[in-house]
């Protein structure tokens, strides 16, 4: 199965202008999903999607394909999905580049695995199913059947439809909100369907710690954080690693330094 990696990046953003250039950690937030996709092992070809000249360019750079310009009618914000993968394949089809499924993967979601790529990749071709989508489990006070709507008379009804709640915590069903770090997409629903994902829909867990989906200035400062939290984690590790290297290669005789690993047969 031939898959293409499809990154989406337009320039119009009016909760953070600007912001798939907008650096992160040093960087264009495009560059954090650009090198998973091209680290991913399943994706046949990576390509941009932009109506953007700037973006284009640093997308060139970061080493994505950008065969095309997407018209500035599917740059809006209203633009769906479906039609911007639509128009990327049609312009591969009509350059002899075909492709069977597309592996959707936005910007926004900076942080997230190339093995959770592939993952999602192989788990469309094990099951039958139009797509897969990452997904995370919902805390169980969430859980649908604890759940309730409010009608046109203002009255409250669980979001299931059933009559009563579930009682007990360890009679619920697992349920999963999707999370958008990557949709893989068979081709046949794409081009001929009417729902974008189709009407089967597998999920593949995502266990990746922190989700991070940015749309919001106060995702942009999350994304930050969590960041900061991984770049202080690899320094103590490097540290750590630093000095129990430093302890063993000590010559013969000379003293550890205070709190060094102690001595063997010492009494601790």
């Amino acid at each position: 199965m031939r898959v293409l990696g499809l990154i989406p990046a337009r320039g119009g953003s009016k909760g953070i202008p600007r912001k798939n250039l907008r650096p992160l950690g040093g960087r264009p937030l495009l560059a954090w999903t650009a090198e998973t996709a091209l680290a991913a092992l399943r994706l046949d070809r990576v390509v941009l999607s932009t109506e953007d000249a700037e973006i284009a360019a640093v997308g060139r750079s970061l080493g994505l394909d950008v065969p095309f310009v997407r018209p500035a009618a599917l740059a809006g914000d209203r633009t769906p999905m479906r039609d911007v993968v639509r128009h990327a394949l049609r312009a591969l089809d009509d350059a002899g580049d075909a492709y069977d499924a597309v592996c959707l993967l936005q910007p926004t979601v900076p942080f997230r695995a190339p093995e959770l790529v592939d993952a999602c990749i192989a788990r469309l071709e094990q099951v039958n199913a139009d797509a897969v989508i990452t997904v995370r489990r919902v805390p169980e006070r969430y859980n649908p059947h604890w759940v309730y709507l409010e009608d046109d008379e203002e009255l409250l009804a669980i979001s299931t439809g059933a009559d009563s709640p579930i009682p007990r915590r360890q009679d619920l069903p697992p349920a999963y909100h999707r999370d958008g770090s990557v949709y893989v997409i068979h081709r046949r629903v794409i081009t001929g369907g009417t729902s974008f994902l189709g009407r089967r829909v597998a999920g593949h867990v995502n266990d990746e710690e922190v989700a991070v989906n940015i749309d919001e200035p106060s995702d942009w400062a999350l994304a930050e954080r969590v960041l900061a939290e991984r770049v202080l984690a690899e320094r103590v590790l490097a540290e750590r690693v630093h000095a129990s290297r430093r302890a063993v290669a000590l010559p013969a005789g000379e003293a550890l330094p205070i709190g060094g690993p102690a001595a063997a047969g010492s009494v601790r």
